[in-house]
């Protein structure tokens, strides 16, 4: 009988599974036979494209002609190296080394002619006939079974596409599971299918939070055999040519949570001023060039943070052991010695590779505590070099308010999670000088690296952020002429100009919008060799230096520093300088991934704790208008929610971008950014995050209900028909300017 052709998703798998198959074996699996075979030729080109083929024959281990290499990474000698997507063979996948590597990089994918030779540590050469798409798009979602397969509902907030699953194609999925899927292509007609792939279980289990993001983002949370054991056979490292630092009093300063500690701080008060020590983490003399922590560190570009777990960019016996500075162990460190004058400036830095001995490691609450004059056990012993460290901090206060970096305040959520999982509460972070304190010798340390690297005439990574768009700036003064507060319009921009409106802000109704909508006005940060500044720290040139454990940039920069003293064999190869464009740009992907992972998780989580008070009321302010509706942000938890624009009234209303505003065309009541909102709790949605509401009050009052013509009753007409006249002058204004 013969059996329907397989999918490409089918087809693929079947020939992963059985490498060494033939075309004949192929059609006998399936039960192809006759006419199906043209049919089952043309998938198998479709599928040599990708470089999966059949075999002539049984190939006892070898590569074939043409085959699919994932690119490894350098070697110390700048060589690039790959090994093959697919090997099923009795010894260690072979070693490639890549003939013609431009424009290819770490963990992308090639379609390469291969050919066996025996070298020192390889036994292929190949060159790339082309560079491949990388892993094919999946779907994360739940799955809904039915009579003939099922549908797997996606869960994106924004996704309102469901996805046909056919009856051999379910994967022995679920009703009700979490599914990761791969698009098969559309049928003629309906929806598109797809393939299930992977069961990921019960999505309301607590632990299936931060699950769904790392797949729905692609965050690499596995670690590959190999890279393990690289980071397992890693020993301390030996004092050698190393500063010793072990006798001086440098001590880590984390939340109380901190999962490692990569920099510490020491000052001692002198005649006129300061010095102060900055020491971090030597991650790169365990991380070397080209080594498979090195590729896997790059692939990860960063450490992903959720509530409940870790994602690192290192193996924990790197990240939590050897590199991480705790207490009362020798700790190899790259140590940055900073004097400091009375009025808070940098007048002299040196670096060294040193070797340290953390005297403590603090949480952000007792060093508060002692600088308050509450010392306990482990910071009376420290009492004087704190006070120093205070006091240094307070200096390069003054200078900070010289510079004037930009000075948004917006609270920080701390979700907080029970042993099983649950959110127990949500709570606003406080805002202690300790971390001030923290945070500004990171920058000066920072900077300092900078200068450094660039007076050598060095490559490396700069930390940029440029300034705003003027759409974005205009944006924001439109937002603050709706409140009655000013931002000076034709001179160039300087923080200190946000700055002075953020103080107009402060203490007002308006504290909190003006913030978010500063905020919002910034273009992203990002990373490049070239130097742009850093609008936002007001600073000409920055690089990130101090958190090398969970950022490959800073790795990068250190072997700069490390090559820049010739320190060692382990600074920056020639690979390295050759793809920091590449590097730059695959970090900052990365970066701007595990963002959106966090704040996704960020959001479930939210709508978790919230989905057992549906039907209560919050208080908040609008955070947002669309055409579609208001985001409102809830006061209690600072947890974002979305007021359909159907749900509003029972009238049609207005969208005015520029204003930010909405409109009701019977009763003229006004909704805009800003406003103090009573809103209740519609739905709550744990799996997407999203959070309905229904819109009860506007600055107190109930909304006007539309009879036939406008009401007298919600805002005062009077106010309503100022507000436009001023909206007009003001775009008036705009076109004559």
């Amino acid at each position: 009988m013969v059996k329907q052709l397989p999918s490409l998703t089918e087809l693929r798998d079947w020939m992963t599974a059985n490498p060494e198959a033939t075309r004949r074996d192929i059609a006998r699996a399936f039960g192809i036979k006759g006419a199906a075979k043209i049919d089952l030729k043309a998938m198998l080109r479709e599928l040599e494209g990708e470089g999966v083929a059949p075999r002539r024959r049984a190939s006892g281990g070898a590569l074939p002609p043409v085959t699919v290499l994932e690119v490894l990474g350098p070697d110390a000698d700048g060589d690039l190296f790959a090994q093959p997507i697919e090997w099923r063979g009795q010894r260690a996948a072979p070693r490639v080394i890549l003939l013609t590597p431009k424009d290819v990089g770490a963990g992308d994918r090639v379609l390469a002619k291969c050919e066996a030779i025996r070298g020192p540590d390889y036994d292929y050469q190949a060159r790339i006939i082309r560079k491949i798409g990388a892993n094919p798009q999946r779907i994360l979602g739940l799955f809904r079974a039915g009579a003939e397969g099922g549908r797997i509902m996606p869960i994106d907030k924004g996704s309102d596409r469901d996805w046909m699953v056919g009856p051999h194609d379910a994967g022995d999925a679920q009703d009700g599971e979490l599914v990761l899927a791969e698009p098969m292509g559309r049928a003629r007609f309906g929806p598109p299918r797809a393939h299930v792939v992977e069961r990921l279980g019960d999505p309301t289990a607590p632990k299936a939070v931060s699950l769904i993001a790392i797949h729905q983002h692609g965050i690499r949370d596995a670690f590959d055999d190999a890279v393990v054991a690289e980071a397992d056979s890693a020993q301390p490292m030996p004092m050698g040519n190393r500063l010793d630092l072990r006798e001086t009093a440098l001590m880590t300063i984390d939340p109380w949570d901190a999962r490692d500690h990569d920099d510490a701080l020491y000052a001692e008060a002198t005649g006129d001023g300061f010095t102060l020590w900055v020491a971090i983490a030597d991650v790169a003399a365990y991380v070397r060039p080209g080594s498979e922590l090195d590729r896997e560190a790059r692939k990860r570009g960063n450490s992903t943070y959720f509530p409940d777990r870790v994602v690192p960019m290192l193996p924990d016996t790197l990240s939590g052991d050897l590199c991480s500075l705790h207490e009362g162990v020798d700790r190899p460190c790259i140590a940055l010695e900073m004097q400091i004058d009375a009025e808070g400036t940098k007048t002299g830095h040196k670096f060294h590779r040193a070797m340290m001995r953390s005297a403590a490691s603090l949480t952000y609450e007792q060093a508060q505590a002692a600088d308050e004059g509450r010392l306990d056990d482990q910071t009376e012993p420290l009492a004087g070099p704190l006070g120093d460290l205070f006091a240094c901090y307070r200096a390069l206060q003054k200078a900070r308010a010289r510079r004037q970096p930009l000075e948004i305040d917006l609270p920080e959520r701390q979700i907080v999670l029970s042993d099983s999982g649950r959110v127990t509460s949500v709570a606003f972070k406080e805002r202690l000088d300790a971390h001030k304190l923290v945070e500004e010798c990171m920058v000066l340390a920072n900077v300092a690296t900078a200068e450094t690297l660039r007076e050598k005439g060095r490559p490396l990574l700069y930390r940029v952020h440029e300034e705003p768009s003027a759409d974005k700036l205009e944006g924001l003064r439109q937002v603050a002429r709706e409140t009655g507060l000013v931002l000076a319009k034709g001179q160039v921009l300087h923080t200190r100009h946000l700055n002075r409106l953020l103080a107009q802000a402060e203490g007002t109704e308006f504290d909190e919008m003006i913030n978010m909508a500063t905020l919002r006005s910034m273009t992203q940060a990002y990373y490049a060799p070239q130097n742009f500044g850093h609008f936002g720290l007001a600073l000409r040139e920055y690089a990130h230096f101090t958190s090398p454990i969970r950022r490959y940039a800073d790795l990068i920069v250190h072997r700069a520093l490390i090559a820049a003293h010739g320190w060692g064999d382990d600074g920056l190869s020639a690979w390295d300088i050759e793809h920091l464009e590449e590097t730059a740009k695959a970090i900052s992907e990365a970066e701007r991934r595990s963002m959106t992972a966090e704040r996704d998780t960020n959001d479930r989580y939210l709508a978790a704790f919230l989905a057992e008070r549906v039907g209560a009321e919050f208080a908040g302010r609008i955070s947002g208008v669309a055409r579609f509706g208001v985001f409102v942000k809830l006061d209690e938890t600072g947890a974002d929610g979305l007021v359909p624009i159907r749900s509003i009234g029972a009238e049609y209303f207005r969208h005015d971008p520029e204003a930010q505003s909405l409109t009701g065309e019977r009763t003229g009541a006004v909704i805009s950014m800003g406003q103090r909102v009573l809103v209740k709790l519609a739905e709550a949605e744990p799996i997407t995050g999203g959070l309905m509401l229904e819109l009860l009050e506007v600055e107190g009052d109930a909304l006007p209900v539309a009879r036939g013509g406008p009401s007298r009753g919600g805002p005062k007409r009077k106010a309503v028909k100022a507000k436009r006249k001023a909206t007009k002058l003001a775009r008036k204004s705009r076109r004559k300017g």
